[in-house]
């Protein structure tokens, strides 16, 4: 089992969770616009905590939490609707 943080796994997941944010950032649904704002705002917070705990605590476990706590608020909205989003690569959503 490789349980070791890298530089290549952050990079990695810090641009899959950067996606998936610009992609629900022009997905809301605006018929639920309160709730998807929330949503957006809690992952938009953790994206900028695990920028934080990287760059500035130099703690890469942290860095990776925050970053799974940040899509997993993306991926809850998009599977509630609140995103209007149809990419099964960046939420667990179905494609059209």
């Amino acid at each position: 089992m490789n349980s070791t943080i890298t530089k290549e796994k952050l990079d990695k997941y810090f641009a899959i969770t950067k996606e998936a944010l610009e992609m629900a950032r022009g997905a809301i649904n605006p018929e639920q616009k309160e709730a998807a704002e929330d949503f957006f705002d809690m992952a938009e917070r953790y994206y900028k905590d695990a920028q934080y705990f990287l760059d500035k605590k130099e703690d890469a476990v942290l860095a990776f939490a925050a970053l799974n706590y940040a899509h997993g608020w993306l991926d809850a909205g998009a599977r509630i609707g609140l995103f209007k989003v149809k990419d099964s690569r960046l939420f667990t959503v179905d494609e059209e």
